[in-house]
């Protein structure tokens, strides 16, 4: 449900919730990328979709990435963050400095750290252009929530 990047074939991670309040996880496919983010010109997409899982802990360090995340924040664009996708936020406080968010659990801390107001109170959770949920299971209303985003 992630990717980790190792020499341009990212690996997608099969999370599974283990019965504690923990997942486990397992490779899954190699896949090849289509694009570097130094390639990307953000104004050429209308919506971005951020995922969660363990990249995030990884790509939010990379300048590019940063530079497009904050095209869609100021260009009012969608954007969908799904479980650890706040992590990549962390390198840009001011962009979610009094906007409401939700992610997995264990990130709430760094969301409160950016200004933000943590939603427990619910799996999904939608604030102007922003859709955010905890995790995969909540797919079917973050997807749901993001399509609305985009007909509008």
């Amino acid at each position: 449900r992630s990717s980790l990047v190792h020499k341009n074939l990212p690996t997608l991670v099969v999370q599974r919730f283990s019965g504690w309040d923990t997942y486990e996880e397992k490779q899954a496919y190699l896949i090849e990328a289509h694009a570097a983010f130094a390639d990307i010109d953000p104004t050429q997409y209308d919506a971005i979709v951020i995922p969660g899982g363990r990249a995030p802990e990884y790509i939010r360090l990379d300048a590019d990435l940063q530079r497009i995340v904050r095209h869609f924040f100021e260009a009012n664009k969608p954007i969908a963050a799904i479980c650890h996708a706040s992590l990549i936020f962390e390198t840009m406080p001011d962009l979610l400095k009094g906007r409401n968010l939700t992610a997995y659990t264990a990130c709430k801390p760094g969301v409160e750290a950016l200004g933000a107001t943590y939603v427990s109170d619910s799996t999904v959770h939608v604030d102007q252009n922003l859709v955010s949920a905890h995790a995969w299971p909540d797919l079917p209303g973050f997807m749901r929530e993001f399509i609305r985003l985009l007909q509008k």
